[in-house]
């Protein structure tokens, strides 16, 4: 468990963090070779700070936001060579910006697909059926 005693900074195994976030430790220590978090070692063992825990946390929902692991990193390294928020705020903005685009794209795009697969069925579905009618598949039944 975390300790908190005695004035000593809150700690995380990797296990704790695992459990907590629903997550690998595996995945853990793919974000750690990302150079998204950086626990302290102490021995074998990894040792997570409450920072960590954050940018862990920070990570995650990026990633389910649909940011790369790329984007997220330059976030944190925005953040921590200008802690002034304006910065990481307009940056922040820029990339929902980027990314709300790409997702109306998407969505442009899958509308289309959708589009073609109904003419293609209803092509099909007639083909079917002039089939249906010249005794070709429907004498197979």
């Amino acid at each position: 468990m975390p300790d908190n005693h005695a004035g000593r900074e809150v700690t995380y195994s990797i296990s704790e963090l695992a459990q907590e976030f629903d997550i690998t430790a595996r995945t853990i220590r793919y974000y750690e070779d990302e150079g998204l978090i950086s626990p302290t070692r102490e021995g074998q063992n990894r040792i997570y700070s409450h920072k960590d825990k954050i940018r862990l946390k920070l990570t995650l929902r990026g990633k389910r936001l649909g940011f790369s692991l790329a984007e997220i990193r330059e976030l944190f390294d925005m953040y921590d060579t200008d802690r002034s928020s304006r910065t990481q705020l307009l940056s922040m903005v820029q990339l929902i910006e980027s990314k709300r685009e790409a997702l109306r794209q998407q969505q442009e795009d899958i509308q289309m697909v959708l589009a073609e697969l109904e003419s293609a069925e209803r092509r099909c579905a007639g083909a079917l059926d002039n089939l249906g009618d010249q005794g070709g598949l429907g004498q197979l039944g």
